[in-house]
C-alpha cells in the first residue's frame, strides 16, 4: 500500500540500541513508500569521520561535512564497530554536533513529503508534529543477542558480554544526557519488540499508521 503522491505524512521511530526501531522503520517504510532516515548512521557517519580525519576543529568539519551529505555515501560504509559506536555515544552529547545533524534531519523531513526518521530523539526533537510517533522498548539480553548475532555475521571478534555491556552504556548516556536524552514521547505508540516477531510488530504499527491516515484523509 503506497501512499497517495499528494499525501504529506511523517513518522517517529524512537528507542535505545537494537530495540528494534530500525527494523521496524525500514519495513514500514518500503510497505507504504515512506523516504527512510536513520539518524543513528548519521551520527556514527559523524563519529567514524572524525575518528579517521582526525581534524583540528570538529565541529567546522562536521559542518562541511553534513552540508551536501548524500544518504546513499552511508551504505558504503561499515559503521557499525564497538569503536565507532562508543566514541559516538560520547560525540552525541556535543550540543554543537547535534544542532549540525538536526538541521540535516529536519531539511530531510522538508524535503521528503513522506518521512520516517529512527533514531533517539526524533519524537520529541527532531518530528515532534509527526503524525505518528513510535517507541521502541527491548530487554537488554534480547537486544544484545540481536547485536551479538549482527557482529558474528559480520565475523568481529567480540564476546556476548562485551556486547551487553557496550548497549548497556550507551543506554544510559543517551537517557541521562542533557542535551536530547532518549525519551517517551507522551504521544508515542508502545512497540515491545522483545514480545514481537515480525510479523505481528508490521501488524501493530501498520494498525496505527492506517488509522492516522484515514483521520487525516479520509477513507
Amino acid at each position: 500500500m503506497k501512499l497517495d503522491k499528494r499525501f504529506k505524512f511523517s513518522v517517529a521511530c524512537d528507542g535505545g540500541a537494537a530495540s528494534g526501531k530500525t527494523t521496524g522503520a525500514k519495513i514500514i517504510a518500503k510497505k507504504y513508500g515512506l523516504n527512510f532516515l536513520s539518524s543513528g548512521s548519521l551520527y556514527r557517519y559523524a563519529g567514524y569521520r572524525v575518528l579517521k580525519d582526525k581534524p583540528k576543529n570538529k565541529i567546522n568539519f562536521l559542518k562541511k561535512i553534513f552540508k551536501n551529505l548524500k544518504i546513499k555515501k552511508l551504505n558504503k560504509i561499515n559503521l557499525n564497530t564497538s569503536k565507532i559506536s562508543d566514541y559516538t555515544s560520547l560525540l552525541a552529547k556535543d550540543r554543537r554536533v547535534r544542532i549540525i545533524l538536526k538541521k540535516y534531519q529536519q531539511k530531510f523531513a522538508k524535503e521528503n513529503t513522506k518521512p520516517i526518521i529512527e533514531g533517539r530523539d526524533i519524537s520529541t526533537v527532531i518530528l515532534p508534529k509527526a503524525d505518528v510517533k513510535f517507541f521502541f522498548k527491548c530487554s537488554l539480553d534480547v537486544a544484545a543477542k540481536r547485536r551479538f548475532k549482527e557482529f558474528r555475521k559480520k565475523k568481529y571478534k567480540i564476546t556476548f558480554n562485551e556486547v551487553k555491556k557496550a548497549i548497556k552504556i550507551r543506554d544510559y548516556r543517551d537517557k541521562n544526557r542533557a542535551i536530547s536524552p532518549l525519551i517517551q514521547a507522551k504521544d508515542a505508540v508502545i512497540v515491545q519488540s522483545d514480545k514481537l516477531n515480525i510479523f505481528d510488530m508490521t501488524n501493530k504499527m501498520s494498525k496505527f499508521i492506517e488509522r492516522k491516515l484515514k483521520k487525516k484523509y479520509g477513507s
